[in-house]
């Protein structure tokens, strides 16, 4: 008996229901990182134990115990950099905020303004900034001088932004004399992969000798541990 006509009548009914139907909307990766990314922004350590827990799940069904333990560790250390690299970004953009506040009060101070409608405003302005604690007490402290010395509150508050944009311009000399030595760590971890890569094509399989094997397995572990600690140990010498 030939079934090959009913089959085919019920495929083109099946895709003809399809699509008349109502179909699910499409969710683009932009569209995705936007809806995340404030959710990550808010809670990141909860949405760090998610990308660790989640890619732990993945790696345990495709490669088993030791490969769950593998991309464990790369997924922490990967999502703590990219965690790090983003609170930079808000505290930077946040010191930029405020400094330009400052800028903007000194500007109201020169021009004549008066301090209780334009000055105070900014400073409040100033001390409302998330980020800015250190410049929301100076310019207070230089409130405080000002009504009990007299002395000029520009001359003050241009004084405070210089200083704040000095130790700026201080900190991005610093992070870029910094940057040859994060490279060479990030050169020193990514070279396994390439030791990896020069396994497969010799014709070697060392994916199954560290995953399936138990020598290869506490090798595989040991090493990416040490090379976790050395990241974290580098990440440090660096930040001081």
């Amino acid at each position: 008996m030939n079934w090959w006509g009913p089959c085919l009548v019920m495929a083109a009914a099946l895709a003809i229901v399809w699509r008349g139907g109502p179909r699910p909307p499409a969710v683009s990766l932009v569209d995705l990182r936007r809806r995340l990314l404030p959710v990550a922004t808010a809670r990141p350590r909860q949405a760090l134990a998610c990308a660790v827990g989640g890619t732990m799940a993945v790696a345990l069904i495709a490669g088993g115990p030791v490969a769950a333990i593998v991309a464990a560790v790369y997924a922490g250390l990967a999502g703590r950099a990219l965690i790090r690299r983003s609170a930079r970004r808000r505290a930077a953009a946040n010191r930029a905020a405020a400094l330009d506040l400052l800028a903007a009060l000194a500007a109201d101070l020169r021009a004549g303004l008066p301090p209780a409608e334009m000055s105070v405003g900014r400073s409040q302005a100033v001390e409302a900034v998330a980020g800015a604690e250190r410049l929301s007490r100076l310019t207070a402290a230089v409130w405080q001088l000002a009504e009990r010395t007299g002395a000029p509150v520009a001359d003050l508050v241009e004084g405070i932004e210089a200083d704040a944009r000095a130790a700026d311009r201080a900190a991005a000399h610093a992070n870029a004399q910094a940057a040859g030595a994060q490279a060479t760590a990030m050169l020193l971890a990514a070279l396994p992969i390439g030791g990896i890569g020069l396994g497969l094509l010799i014709g070697a399989d060392p994916l199954y000798v560290l995953l399936r094997t138990p020598l290869g397995g506490v090798c595989a572990v040991t090493a990416v541990l040490l090379q976790g600690a050395g990241l974290l140990w580098a990440e440090r010498l660096v930040g001081q």
